[in-house]
């Protein structure tokens, strides 16, 4: 084993223009901060834990710590230093393909986990300084990295780490330097390992179409049908909710009755209850016991607990009124699932804030779907962000963004910016934006708690209000329990299926949008809302800006999908297909030679995907009878996007039979021929209105000469 290296002499000077930190210098003391900040309460140089949380900015953001406790303690007031240098150093050194020369906090905080594990190394191999270490030792390093049974992309942010270390080096007294020459001679990371990182391996799976087409219905189902009789019993049970003893308690209130008037509040409680055929709130106990349940009278008359003992709750044991089955709100339930109730009656008060937090999570699936927004932009949408744009016919949504929002030297913008154009949706989306801003008070449109009373718990470190991705998926969960319980309840055959590549979650939705988008283009989602639609509004609209990121995860579906035609009409020239059309040689030739080039080609990102498919070689579009061999400046369509951008696509429903694009196969034949036999039996029909059998004569002939010429094309070859 190679030892450390002697320590330098000069070896403890910080170098001009260093900040260095003391024991009660604050760790975010250069950091933008939230507004409302505690200043009192900011972690220290000095402590183990550091919480960051005050400097992120997205509300749905989970907790942001640094455990230097963890750290072999010969290296972790070093590691400190390094840290507080990231955070706080306005320019403390760039790494390669990184914007700006500043980190961002979560840049940092995964740089804190990946970095870790070098220093648990570098303490088992005795050294104690940063500077003991010699390129020997980092080889050594990267040989015992390289056996690790962890993934490639773990061991390449690990290296990555040891080169950020690097960077610092002018900003570092001499002991906490690594060697000047950069580690590993600069190679890059794929030649250290020999292989190229698998970013396209482990991509987040997409929702199996059934799984999302009926994930969909429902959630529009809720939005269409349910949502009024949810928002009736939300809106009571946060009344009820506000006057019941413990949140009047909470709040501080004592309010004494006057002598009697709990007495008359009961007497026309129940005289309301006699006069509309109503049932005292009861519950059924363990033994099956049906009783009063006297928390919920509380509620209804604001009164006391002490009220079950005492003469005014007697009036209500000995008013004969029936005792019914749970506590049930005033607001009728009159929604309807294929005209049938949904709820034999009304909602019970305990049922009310699950079925509310249900419409919120049906109202997520249809602005995170049909958005095409990345979640954490969907989570920080705030009341109000929809407008409706009558010149154009759009309904727009505004909002912040993250990810490439970044100021003018490149670096994160931590508050996020205000997206310059706003995304472009479709009304049901804009209809399950305004329920959510009737279900509850909050400025955010997805908050943790659907209440305006609940408080925070004790001891969080998180500073956002909004719902973290990590509970999204636990409502995602809770949704479809819910609805294929009530599936089996009502004898419904449309419950949600489970579907491959594991729990259901924010993340999924993006990609599995741009595949549906991509291969069912005329496939119904719900509600006559079509994906063809959707490629119009979000592709060629605001929200298909490539600011927006949205185009490039349609890139990599579409990419994938052409590959996989490719192949198929490689192998079906291979053997033998014949072709016909005007575009038949062009055809030929951009198959083979686009097979030959792309197959098994390997992408590293979406951005690389949306340069690939522009390629003219995989302008290769079937249709319906015919394959469109694209040439943007001869179509005789109406394209769907510009000539110059990459995601443009013939309009394959407007196919026009003179294009100089059109190539048949023998594939497409079939279809023809298939089209050719019904048109003939129709033209056989004696009583068809003349105008119609012109008609349908002259298409017959132009199918027939379809056929004719790519028969004889099969003898010409």
């Amino acid at each position: 084993m190679t030892a450390p290296s002697p320590l330098p002499t000069d070896w403890d000077t910080v170098p001009e223009g260093t900040e260095w930190p003391g024991p009660e210098t604050l760790v975010l003391l250069h950091r933008p901060l939230r507004p409302g900040t505690d200043a009192s309460g900011l972690s220290q140089f000095a402590d183990d834990h550091w919480d960051l949380n005050p400097a992120v900015f997205e509300d749905h953001a989970r907790s942001r710590t640094m455990n230097f406790a963890t750290i072999p303690k010969p290296l972790r007031q070093d590691a400190k230093y390094y840290f507080w240098q990231l955070i706080n150093h306005t320019s403390p050194g760039s790494m390669r393909r990184a914007n700006g020369d500043r980190p961002a906090i979560n840049t940092i905080l995964g740089a804190f986990s990946c970095f870790k594990p070098f220093l648990a190394w570098l303490h088992g191999h005795g050294v104690t300084v940063f500077a003991q270490v010699t390129p020997q030792l980092l080889d050594e390093y990267l040989l015992d990295l390289g056996e690790k049974k962890i993934g490639l992309d773990r061991k390449y942010r690990r290296v990555a780490e040891v080169r950020r270390l690097w960077t610092l080096r002018t900003v570092l007294p001499e002991r906490m330097r690594l060697p000047a020459v950069p580690p590993w001679g600069g190679e890059d990371s794929r030649d250290l390992f020999g292989r190229v990182r698998g970013d396209r391996e482990n991509r987040t799976a997409r929702i199996g179409e059934l799984t999302m087409q009926h994930l969909l219905v429902w959630a529009i189902r809720f939005v269409e049908d349910l949502a009024e009789d949810i928002l009736a019993a939300n809106a009571e049970f946060l009344d009820l909710q506000g006057r019941g003893p413990e949140e009047r308690r909470r709040r501080g209130e004592k309010r004494k009755a006057r002598p009697g008037e709990l007495r008359r509040q009961m007497t026309a409680y129940l005289e309301r209850l006699r006069e509309h055929g109503g049932t005292l709130p009861g519950k059924v106990t363990e033994d099956g016991t049906l009783e009063v349940d006297w928390r919920h009278i509380c509620r209804i008359l604001a009164c006391s607990d002490a009220v079950r003992l005492n003469a005014t709750g007697r009036m209500a044991i000995e008013s004969g009124i029936a005792i019914s089955d749970g506590a049930y709100l005033d607001a009728p339930a009159t929604a309807q699932l294929d005209g049938q109730p949904w709820r034999p009656h009304r909602i019970n008060y305990y049922e009310a804030p699950h079925l509310g937090r249900l419409l919120s999570t049906a109202c997520f699936v249809i602005v995170a779907y049909l958005s095409g927004a990345r979640p954490g932009e969907v989570l920080n949408l705030r009341r109000g962000c929809v407008e409706r744009d009558p010149d154009n016919d759009l309904w727009l949504m505004n909002g912040l963004h993250y990810k490439n929002a970044v100021d003018a030297d490149g670096n994160k913008l931590p508050a996020g910016a205000l997206r310059r154009d706003p995304w472009v949706i479709v009304e049901i989306v804009a209809q399950a934006i305004n329920v959510l801003e009737q279900l509850h008070p909050h400025p955010l449109l997805f908050p943790n708690w659907l209440g305006p009373h609940r408080r925070r718990p004790n001891g969080t470190r998180r500073q956002g209000n909004a719902r973290t991705e990590n509970s999204i998926a636990d409502d995602l969960a809770a949704f479809v329990t819910w609805v294929n319980d009530e599936c089996r309840r009502l004898g419904r055959s449309d419950l949600i299926p489970p579907g491959s590549g594991g729990r259901l979650s924010a993340s999924r939705f993006r990609r599995t949008l741009a595949w549906f988008i991509r291969r069912r283009p005329r496939g119904l989602i719900a509600a006559s809302i079509q994906y063809g639609h959707l490629h119009t509004r979000m592709l060629q609209g605001y929200a298909g800006s490539y600011e927006s990121g949205f185009p490039d995860e349609y890139a990599f579906e579409d990419w994938l999908y052409r590959i996989e035609i490719l192949a198929e009409d490689a192998q079906a020239l291979g053997d033998g297909e014949h072709v016909s059309g005007p575009a038949a040689d062009t055809y030929r030739q951009r198959v083979t030679t686009a097979n030959r080039q792309f197959a098994g080609q390997v992408l590293t990102s979406d951005g690389q995907a949306r340069d690939l498919v522009g390629n003219p070689l995989l302008q290769i579009h079937h249709g319906q009878g015919m394959t469109c061999v694209l040439d943007p400046v001869q179509a005789a369509c109406r394209l769907r996007g510009t000539t110059d951008d990459p995601l443009v696509t013939p309009d394959i429903d407007d196919c026009r039979p003179r294009c100089p694009n059109i190539a048949r196969t023998d594939r497409d034949i079939e279809q023809v021929r298939e089209d050719y036999r019904e048109l003939a039996d129709a033209v056989d029909d004696p009583l068809a209105p003349p105008i119609r059998h012109e008609r349908e004569l002259h298409e017959l002939g132009r199918l027939r000469q379809i056929l004719d010429a790519h028969e004889k094309r099969e003898d010409d070859q």
